[in-house]
C-alpha cells in the first residue's frame, strides 16, 4: 500500500514597507526550504504569515481585518502575526481568529519558525519573488524621535548589517537576474553608526562606503537608495554618489514640511535653507537627478500660511514626485496630544492642493527628459497597449516602450519622445 505524504501549504502576506516585504521573503525562502509551498488561489493554506505596518491607525485597521479575512477563507490555518503592529499591541493581536502565534520580537522568529519544524532562517534572501527589483535590507532601527513616528517604540536601537553579508547578497540576487536592487532600511542614513561609534580605531563604515563597494560588482545592473534624510547626504555621500557608474541618480530626501516652524515641532533635524542647500549641491554634481520626497499636510498647528510655505518649497525644490501624506494621530506618539489639531476636511483639501502641485512637477520633470536616452528596467506588460511593457528609468520615472514578455526582468534604452504628469513614452 502506498502512502501519499501531502506537502504542506503556506499563506504570506505583507503589509507596509520595503523592509516588511524584505522581511516575508526571508521568512517565504525559510519556509520553502523547510518543505512547504505556496497556496494556489482557492486553495485552503496550513499556515499563513501576515506581516503588519503600523505607521497609521489605518494600518492597524487593515492588519486586522486582513487576519480576519484570511481565518475565514482557510478554515483551520494557524497565522503567524509578525511586524510593527505584532510588536506595538501584541494582545490584541492574539486575540484575532486563527491567530496562533504573534513574534513581538524578530528575534524570536527562529524559534516560532522551529516550531512548525523550520530549522534554518536563511542570513539572506537569493530572490525576490514577483519583483523585477529586489530588496536588500542593510539595517533596522531608528535613534530619532520625531514628534509624529511611532516606529522607533517598534524598531528601537540600531543594527547594522556586515558589508560581506550584504555584498554576498547582492551578488547572489544579481546572478539569480534581479538587475535592480534597492538598498532599504528603517534608517539607512545611520548604517554603519553602530558598528564603529565610540569604538577607538575604527574605520568609519558608513552607506557611502556600502554603496562605492557595491559599485565594484560588475554587469549589468544597477541599484537605488530607498529613503534617506537630507542632513545625512554630506560631502562625502555626494562625492561617492557621483562616482559610482551602477547607483541610479534618484534620491529620496523627506521634506516633511516646508515651514521651519512646523519643522521643529515635527523635532525634525534640518532648515528648509539646509535641506534646499543639500538638493542644489547635488544638482550641481550629478547628471540630473531626480528627488522624490514625502510631504505630512495638516500637522497639527499648521496654519494656512504654514502650508503656503510648504507648496512654495516643493515648487523650488523641483521634486519629480511627492507622496503627500495626511496627518494621522498615532496614539504614543507626542503629536497626538498637540494642540490645535488641523481638522479632517481642512487636511483633505491640502492633500488635493498639494497632489495638483505634485503631478504639475512630476510633467514637468518627465518634460525635461524629452531627447534623452533613458535606460529602462521593465517590469510588466501595458495591459492597455497591446505590444507595450512598462518600466521605470534610472530616475524613477515610469516609462511606456514598445515591447513583449520576452523584456520583462530586462535593461533597455529608449529615447524619451513625450511625455505627461504619469510618465514618459520611450521610441528609438
Amino acid at each position: 500500500m502506498t502512502t501519499t505524504i501531502t506537502q504542506p501549504t503556506c499563506r504570506l502576506v505583507t503589509l507596509g514597507c520595503k523592509v516588511n516585504q524584505y522581511e516575508t521573503q526571508i521568512v517565504r525562502e525559510a519556509l520553502t526550504a523547510g518543505g512547504y509551498r505556496e497556496a494556489s488561489d482557492g486553495e485552503v493554506a496550513d499556515i499563513c504569515v501576515v506581516n503588519t505596518c503600523t505607521v497609521t491607525s489605518t494600518g492597524d485597521s487593515k492588519g486586522r481585518q486582513l487576519i480576519r479575512q484570511l481565518a475565514r477563507n482557510n478554515p483551520g490555518t494557524r497565522t503567524i502575526v509578525m511586524g510593527c503592529y505584532a510588536t506595538r499591541d501584541p494582545e490584541t493581536v492574539s486575540r484575532l481568529p486563527g491567530v496562533f502565534e504573534v513574534v513581538r520580537d524578530k528575534r524570536e522568529l527562529p524559534d516560532v519558525l522551529g516550531r512548525l519544524g523550520i530549522v534554518d532562517l536563511p542570513r539572506g534572501i537569493s530572490h525576490f519573488d514577483g519583483r523585477q527589483r529586489a530588496y536588500v535590507k542593510i539595517q533596522d532601527g531608528c535613534i530619532l524621535r520625531c514628534s509624529y513616528c511611532i516606529i522607533p517604540q517598534v524598531r528601537p536601537g540600531l543594527l547594522s548589517r556586515s558589508p560581506v553579508d550584504i555584498e554576498t547578497e547582492v551578488r547572489r540576487l544579481i546572478d539569480a537576474g534581479h538587475r535592480e536592487i534597492v538598498l532599504t532600511g528603517i534608517h539607512i542614513g545611520h548604517f554603519g553608526v553602530d558598528t564603529t561609534r565610540g569604538r577607538s580605531g575604527h574605520t568609519p563604515f558608513r552607506l557611502w562606503h556600502l554603496f562605492e563597494r557595491l559599485d565594484r560588482i560588475p554587469g549589468s545592473w544597477r541599484m537605488r537608495l530607498s529613503s534617506i534624510e537630507a542632513i545625512e547626504i554630506n560631502n562625502d555621500f555626494i562625492n561617492a554618489a557621483a562616482d559610482c557608474e551602477h547607483l541610479c541618480p534618484q534620491f529620496h530626501p523627506a521634506l516633511q514640511s516646508g515651514s521651519d516652524r512646523v519643522l521643529k515641532r515635527m523635532r525634525r533635524r534640518y532648515t528648509v535653507e539646509r535641506f534646499l542647500e543639500t538638493i542644489d549641491t547635488m544638482r550641481d554634481r550629478l547628471d540630473r537627478p531626480a528627488f522624490t520626497t514625502d510631504v505630512i499636510v495638516g500637522f497639527p498647528g499648521e496654519t494656512d500660511s504654514e502650508f503656503e510655505e510648504t507648496l512654495a518649497v516643493c515648487r523650488r525644490a523641483e521634486f519629480s514626485k511627492i507622496h503627500v501624506f495626511p496627518f494621522s494621530v498615532r496614539t504614543g506618539t507626542p503629536a497626538a496630544d498637540f494642540p490645535d489639531q488641523v481638522a479632517p476636511a481642512v487636511r483633505k483639501d491640502r492633500v488635493y492642493r498639494m497632489g495638483i502641485l505634485g503631478r504639475q512637477l512630476a510633467e514637468k520633470f518627465h518634460e525635461s527628459l524629452i531627447g534623452s536616452s533613458l535606460e529602462v528596467l521593465v517590469e510588466r506588460p501595458a495591459s492597455d497597449r497591446p505590444g507595450h511593457v512598462r518600466g521605470t528609468d534610472r530616475r524613477y520615472v515610469p516609462i511606456t516602450l514598445a515591447g513583449d514578455s520576452s523584456d520583462i526582468g530586462q535593461l533597455r534604452r529608449v529615447r524619451a519622445v513625450s511625455a505627461d504628469d504619469v510618465g514618459v513614452e520611450g521610441g528609438l
